[in-house]
């Protein structure tokens, strides 16, 4: 048996038009996760001082 694909936020079965989500309510609480640093990407700890002086 196949497993269908689900959606990484609500579990529902996802919609080709909105994948990987079911939605645009989905894909959108994805982007706002983002947006709040609810995600990270691993790496080690930025330097502040890197980030003065790249806006100088």
């Amino acid at each position: 048996m196949t497993k269908s694909k689900t959606c990484p936020i609500c579990r529902k079965p996802r919609s080709e038009e909105f994948a990987p989500f079911c939605s645009a309510r989905c894909r959108d609480r994805d982007l706002a996760s983002w947006f709040n640093e609810g995600y990270a990407i691993p790496g080690p700890p930025a330097n502040p001082e890197d980030a003065v002086r790249d806006e100088d």
